[in-house]
């Protein structure tokens, strides 16, 4: 059983070890590299102010890169015993290169090494989740670009209301994805604030220099106030668990509409075999159930969402062990909105609109409206229109849904949907991600390899 970084000569109760620590060891392994760094740039925090010197510092570096490629080959992996990824790091520190190992803790805590680790995680995991979500866009897109002006019921209360396109519908949850990820970045924006130095809630009595490591650390700035960077915990995760429930929400309900427009009932899409699955009974089942999958998961990302929510309610101010319990649904949700984004993409793709049944769909009813309009045109108040047509669907006349719908040129309806705006902006997201995951590892690559300003 590896000695805990906090050991005062007292052997811990095997139970009360396995229920403090939990699965949390499964989870610390996605970890490493994240700790790594931030053990590098704090360590080389601790030169400037003459706790480590330079060869102690070259050593540990030399140590905390090895076991950075040991954990990407999978030979270094924190196991049930270690406690958690600090501290199996840091006696894999003390017995590679000594006395320099026991110095590296020295001006921090597990919780803001905790903190700068998830904190590092997020901007190396980041782009990988956006880069899923907007591959769902640009599905999307290609769909409400073929599909602009194909007639498509829409509805109201589950029943056929007016005329509208395969665009809109495809298009308003392309919308809805971009606005998303404008969450996605606040949350992003947020969490990119250094909490190193602020150790276990109220700093420390060293005259450490936080800037230095939250620029090598590639932070947009230290988080100021030591308290408020403990207090932030589960906060800031749950800033982006919030941003990722809308997008499930959204994903959510594409499955519902998919689930729905795919029945033989509507018959408005078709699908590929190939993402179906049978029944077990049934020969005849093609089932999509991956969307149903889809649709629950919203409910699974509120619930990781409500479990971070909830465990901060109430907590006092400092540090408290039940923090740790957010750890996992904050991972498991960068992970879940990442899956369920490329499964609705590769759904979105392969759905074909089946434009005989969308057009036998658009019965005169659904022009009720538009003949009320063309009243309006003639000069017949709108009221009066209205009830002229409701009291006499009957003699709403046969329209084509075709021409109907190229009346539609107001900003946002089949017409005008704003499709090559939407593809700039999906284009200048792709850039920013894309940004975002080279700015981590060019980080990255200097901590491990580069040089580091202010050490020789």
């Amino acid at each position: 059983m590896a000695t805990k970084l906090w050991d005062k000569g007292y052997e811990l109760d095997p139970q009360i070890e396995a229920f403090e620590v939990g699965d949390d060891v499964v989870y610390d392994n996605r970890l490493i590299l994240a700790d790594v760094l931030g053990s590098i740039a704090h360590a080389a925090g601790l030169v400037k102010i003459g706790v480590l010197s330079a060869a102690e510092f070259a050593a540990l570096r030399a140590a905390l890169a090895a076991i950075a490629a040991e954990a990407a080959a999978g030979t270094f992996r924190v196991e049930p015993g270690d406690e958690d990824v600090h501290t199996k790091i840091e006696h894999a520190l003390v017995a590679r290169v000594g006395t320099p190992g026991k110095k590296i803790h020295t001006a921090r805590s597990r919780n803001d090494q905790v903190l700068v680790a998830l904190r590092l995680f997020l901007k190396q995991e980041a782009p990988r989740v956006e880069g899923a979500i907007l591959d769902c866009a640009a599905a999307l897109l290609e769909l409400a670009r073929r599909h602009r002006l194909t007639p498509m019921p829409g509805y109201t209360h589950m029943q056929r209301a007016m005329l509208s396109s395969v665009g809109v519908w495809a298009g308003a949850y392309l919308e809805a994805l971009l606005d998303d990820l404008t969450l996605l970045d606040a949350a992003l924006a947020v969490n990119d604030q250094c909490p190193l130095g602020s150790a276990a809630s109220y700093g420390v009595p060293l005259p450490i220099d936080r800037q230095y490591v939250s620029d090598l650390l590639g932070f947009r700035a230290p988080q100021r106030n030591v308290l408020y960077a403990q207090n932030a915990r589960g906060k800031f995760e749950a800033a982006v668990v919030q941003a990722l429930s809308q997008v499930m929400l959204d994903l959510s309900k594409l499955a519902q509409d998919i689930l729905l427009f795919t029945t033989a009932e509507y018959g408005f899409f078709t699908i590929d075999a190939e993402l179906t699955t049978g029944s077990s009974i049934m020969p005849q089942k093609k089932n999509l159930g991956a969307m149903e999958m889809l649709r629950a998961k919203g409910s699974v990302m509120l619930a990781y969402q409500q479990q971070i929510m909830s465990l901060l309610v109430g907590l006092p101010s400092g540090y408290n062990m039940d923090y740790q319990e957010t750890k996992r649904p904050f991972i498991d949700a960068l992970d879940l909105a990442a899956r369920a984004a490329a499964v609705a993409a590769l759904t979105v793709r392969h759905l074909v609109p089946n434009e005989a049944a969308l057009l036998a769909a658009c019965t005169p009813e659904l022009f009720a409206t538009d003949a009320a309009y063309e009243l309006v045109a003639q000069g017949v108040p709108f009221r009066d229109a209205y009830r002229q047509i409701g009291t006499a669907l009957e003699t709403v006349p046969p329209m084509d849904p075709h021409a109907q719908l190229a009346k539609r040129t107001h900003l946002g309806t089949a017409v005008d949907l704003g499709l090559d705006e939407h593809a700039r902006a999906l284009a200048a997201r792709r850039e920013q991600a894309a940004a975002r995951a080279a700015a981590f590892y060019a980080v990255a690559q200097r901590l491990l390899a580069g040089p580091i300003p202010g050490i020789a």
